[in-house]
């Protein structure tokens, strides 16, 4: 048979779709590293790979709600798959402030929206990984035990992560909190008992008066580090990594080396260097 012609929207989807496919599958990213999965638009060549498509596994991010549907009528046949299904997703994470610009940015998070960043908590991951298989099986039932096993030995590296990361931050006390530049990283301090605070304000950078209440939060909470992400600036998070003398980690959620990068993650909030 044929590989399974697949696209995903998001790089750490295609780490997982691999690893249980393996070479029984083809897989099309959307959005490339270094670009927001907010405010993405596909190219004519990602067009052509969504038309020939038998499976589009969606895990919610921004821009699949304006292209989706796109997706659908281009691709009839195509199935689409939510990974989400069965999590309990988290609202978005943002900083309360006073007052607003009512010019909001490209790469805004809306109050009340919900944190589309599942996959930065293994326990999320266990479910992703089972729709997966259940999609690839369903697409080709002769080869289900190869899937099958396939997913037992990722499942297998998903809870060696989750202990290693257990691990390296039983020293940090309960509630301990972390500085984010985006708020992308919630499911992974709710796995952990952990707070992320954010920099961004809906999508903006903060004002002068907002950063300087910032710093204060952050010396209170005894912050290790800020993380950014290549996709984002980060001015404002220089100036309190400066202010605190904290490292600025740039780490994105959407790197392919899904198991490292959370532990690169945890190592840095427990500041192990």
């Amino acid at each position: 048979m044929a590989n399974i012609k697949t696209v995903v929207s998001i790089v750490p989807e295609a780490t997982f779709v691999k690893a249980i496919g393996k070479e029984r599958v083809d897989v099309t990213v959307m959005v490339a590293p270094g670009s927001s999965p907010h405010t993405y638009e596909p190219k004519p060549s990602q067009m052509r790979a969504v038309a020939n498509a038998q499976l589009y596994f969606a895990i919610g991010v921004e821009f699949e709600n304006a292209w989706l549907p796109r997706f659908r009528d281009l691709n009839p046949k195509m199935q689409v798959i939510d990974l989400s299904q069965g999590i309990a997703k988290l609202p978005m994470k943002e900083e309360a402030h006073e007052e607003h610009d009512s010019d909001h940015e490209a790469d805004v998070h809306h109050h009340g929206e919900m944190d589309p960043h599942i996959w930065t908590d293994p326990k999320n991951v266990t479910v992703i990984a089972r729709h997966i298989c259940d999609a690839l099986i369903a697409q080709d039932s002769t080869n289900a035990e190869f899937y099958k096993a396939n997913l037992d030995v990722f499942l297998a590296k998903v809870r060696q992560t989750d202990a290693t990361n257990r691990k390296i931050l039983s020293t940090v006390p309960k509630g301990s909190a972390f500085m984010v530049f985006h708020p992308s990283w919630g499911y992974f301090a709710n796995a952990y008992g952990l707070v992320q605070l954010p920099v961004e304000v809906e999508g903006k950078k903060p004002k002068p008066r907002e950063l300087i209440a910032l710093i204060k939060k952050a010396r209170q909470a005894k912050v290790q580090a800020i993380f950014t992400q290549p996709e984002f600036s980060d001015a404002s998070a220089k100036i309190i990594a400066n202010e605190l003398n904290i490292p600025v980690i740039k780490v994105s959620p959407l790197a392919a080396d899904w198991s490292e990068n959370l532990i690169r993650i945890a190592k840095a909030i427990a500041g192990v260097r």
